[in-house]
């Protein structure tokens, strides 16, 4: 029997898909597997199909382990939508294919349905080179490695976005592995891995699954630590600041209202006393107060009213009459009337 590869034979349904398509240019079905495409040995499994309220029929087709498209089986048509096999053995795993009757025309194929047995040969084991709990980011390594000389390894997750990688195996310390690379790894690929051995020449039969790897994607404590703080001090320092500045104008407004209730209040208790600030304040620019005095001399003549106290009087002898005045400005002024006679010898 041939080995053909399973790219191959997606080219050939690929191809045939085309045909069916010309002829009757339907849209093509949906096969879907219950519980899974995946079944342990011996384990029952039901094909779904999925198409039009119009479908009139269904055509199953199944390619063989390895067998060329030439080789398909073609399954009778049946009336309705699914197909249950008691039993998954190896000559039940390969590729499925439908298509749907309407009139006279055949749908296009459907997508291939790979069905899978597991459970033909012992586990291998999974491991992370990086551990278990990694950043995001960071390159991951999961190693898959076994005893039996596999051909190739299976990886696969089972939760959230269902992955499936194929790798060729390497020798590896008396037996084979094959290393899947997760780069760079994010949140969305953490979840549940297994891994799984099987052989290009029956590629659908493998091995009993790997104990589960549980990956989880999730930043270091200290980061997520130090990026809150960084943020919270990028957040409190202009707060803070702000604060500061509003509480310093209110008290500013406050201080500015109160000197001018005082400065009102002072005033209308001492009207008086202000006005004599003021009339002080004005007196004190005045200028100095100015005195003047006059003296007038004058020689008294005998037998005449000059005598003082009944006396001659010599003829050499002067009489001076002064007079002193005191001004002051802008004030009254003060005047002194009395005269003071001397006299000159």
């Amino acid at each position: 029997m041939s080995v053909v590869p399973p790219s191959l034979l997606c080219l050939g349904l690929c191809l045939s898909q085309s045909t069916c398509a010309q002829k009757g240019n339907l849209p093509p079905p949906r096969i879907i597997a219950l519980p899974g495409s995946t079944v342990p040995w011996k384990s029952p499994v039901t094909l779904l199909y999925q198409g039009p309220k119009q479908a009139e029929g269904y055509r199953i087709s199944r390619v063989g382990s390895p067998e060329p498209m030439d080789k398909e089986e073609q399954i009778t048509s049946r009336k309705t939508n699914t197909l249950n096999i008691a039993e998954v053995t190896t000559d039940k795993t390969g590729l499925y294919h439908c298509s749907y009757q309407r009139g006279s025309h055949w749908s296009q194929f459907s997508d291939p349905l790979q069905l899978v047995i597991t459970g033909a040969y012992d586990k291998p084991s999974l491991s992370s080179m990086a551990g278990t709990v990694v950043a995001p980011g960071e390159n991951v390594k999961l190693q898959c490695f076994s005893k039996i000389n596999h051909d190739v390894f299976i990886l696969t997750k089972e939760d959230g976005d269902h992955v499936t990688q194929n790798q060729s195996s390497v020798p590896q310390d008396r037996g084979r592995q094959a290393i899947f690379l997760l780069n760079p790894v994010s949140s969305t690929q953490a979840g549940t891995y297994r891994c799984y051995g099987a052989f290009h020449d029956n590629p659908y039969v493998w091995s009993q699954p790997s104990d589960p790897l549980q990956l989880q994607v999730e930043a270091p404590s200290g980061n997520l630590a130090s990026q809150d703080r960084r943020l919270g001090i990028w957040i409190g320092v202009p707060v803070a600041v702000g604060l500061l500045l509003l509480v310093f104008l209110v008290f500013f407004i406050l201080y500015c209202l109160h000197k001018a209730k005082n400065n009102a209040e002072r005033k209308e208790r001492h009207p008086e006393a202000a006005g004599q600030v003021n009339g002080q304040a004005s007196e004190a620019a005045d200028p100095q107060e100015v005195t003047y005095s006059q003296v007038n001399c004058h020689v008294p003549h005998q037998g005449t009213a000059g005598t003082l106290l009944g006396a001659q009087t010599d003829p050499e002898q002067r009489v001076c009459d002064a007079g002193l005045q005191i001004s002051q400005a802008p004030g009254p002024a003060l005047h002194l009337g009395s005269r003071t006679h001397s006299y000159l010898w």
